[in-house]
């Protein structure tokens, strides 16, 4: 039976994916803040769940993590679905820096734990969702747009090394446009796309090793074009914070 963890498995994508391949008979390691729907889960298959509360900020998380994969008894593939972010044009301090402490400091955390787990365990396979607001730098949310950058790098330069160390880690980056999750309730935004409808597509391109999918074609061309744009062009562009 083949295992995955899923860190960030109570909302949105991550509580989706989990479904799924709860659904499909994985095994299936959930991690999060919130206990109540991790022992939902739990409950709900008890035979192939185990759970794990945990904010992946502390210094504690790696062990838990770890703790994690022995109770599941190993740990094939490694999704990482935590993650924060917030319209900030006003750059309020408290949102820019949880922003960048869960989605910068959290994520390697996490994200250097599973890789050395599988470098020592004969490989495995790391996904993320990052995001296309990785593409540039976008002045309605600034630490959302440049911690997902950061992400997208950190995973070019670990795939980099798996292959310089020549060790079997595959590394699958996830790019979703807007989704309609609990993150983006706060705002309006358009092409909003239904969080069942994304997690299928991230299942297909986990289970076909891809590098890097950007979900769906229509954010795949909206980006292909925004990396066009010169960059005193785009620091002009009207953002609609007002």
């Amino acid at each position: 039976m083949r295992r995955i963890i899923i860190v960030g498995a109570t909302s949105g994508l991550g509580n989706e994916l989990a479904k799924i391949f709860i659904s499909l008979g994985w095994k299936t390691g959930i991690a999060g803040r919130r206990s109540s729907v991790l022992e939902e889960m739990k409950s709900a298959a008890p035979d192939q769940v185990e759970y794990q509360v945990m904010d992946i900020t502390r210094p504690e998380a790696p062990e838990q993590l770890l703790d994690l994969i022995q109770r599941l008894g190993g740990m094939d593939i490694y999704f990482h679905s935590a993650g924060t972010g917030k319209r900030n044009p006003q750059l309020i301090p408290e949102i820019e820096t949880n922003t960048t402490q869960l989605n910068a400091m959290g994520f390697v955390n996490m994200i250097t734990c599973a890789f050395n787990y599988m470098k020592e365990h004969g490989g495995g396979h790391i996904a993320v969702i990052t995001s296309v607001a990785g593409t540039r730098g976008m002045g309605l949310n600034p630490s959302y747009s440049s911690t997902k950058k950061f992400q997208i790098t950190y995973l070019d330069a670990l795939a980099q090394l798996a292959r310089n160390l020549k060790i079997p880690v595959r590394i699958t980056d996830i790019r979703p446009g807007f989704v309609k999750t609990p993150m983006l309730s706060h705002a309006d935004y358009p092409l909003l796309m239904d969080p069942g409808y994304v997690a299928l597509k991230i299942f297909n391109a986990l289970m076909k090793k891809r590098r890097r999918v950007i979900i769906d074609y229509r954010f795949g061309i909206i980006t292909f074009f925004w990396k066009l744009i010169p960059q005193a062009i785009w620091e002009r562009i009207d953002i609609g914070h007002r």
